[in-house]
């Protein structure tokens, strides 16, 4: 299991642009987040760190999730428009999930890492940037936070 698209660096990540797992395009967490690595990526400005990982991981999961194809996505992305605007195109690509359905996506995205399958990969990330002991840092997506210099515990 990959831990979503942190990277395993010691040092705190400051990527400008690229906004927490936690916040939402048309209330799906994460979506906004792969779209900006893809921005960032075909600018030029997607940390090294970032890139070996780019449609798979976390990315994986939420074009499984939309019944769309990554490298599909990216070339929709190339063509420029607003984050909604290529939600629009995705649902349209693949399938508009039911808000229960993004409900519990949105949970099982969240709280990826604590207590499941993603433990051991999230406190191998604690152990690596020194920090085994935050117990504010639950979940992947606090770790990325953490790891990208935004508090988890403002969450």
């Amino acid at each position: 299991m990959s831990a979503g698209d942190a990277p395993a660096s010691l040092a705190a990540m400051n990527v400008p642009n690229l906004r927490s797992p936690h916040d939402a395009v048309h209330s799906l967490k994460y979506f906004g987040r792969m779209l900006d690595k893809i921005r960032l990526h075909q600018a030029g400005k997607l940390p090294a760190d970032y890139q070996a990982n780019l449609g798979g991981g976390f990315d994986e999961r939420c074009v499984h999730f939309l019944w769309i194809e990554y490298p599909a996505l990216v070339e929709r992305v190339k063509q420029g428009g607003t984050d909604e605007e290529i939600y629009e195109w995705s649902v349209a690509q693949g399938r508009q999930p039911r808000e229960e359905e993004i409900e519990i996506w949105n949970e099982f995205m969240r709280k990826r890492g604590w207590n499941d399958a993603a433990t051991e990969r999230l406190e191998m990330r604690k152990r690596e940037s020194h920090i085994p002991d935050r117990a504010d840092i639950q979940t992947l997506f606090d770790y990325i936070d953490f790891d990208e210099d935004r508090d988890p515990a403002a969450r």
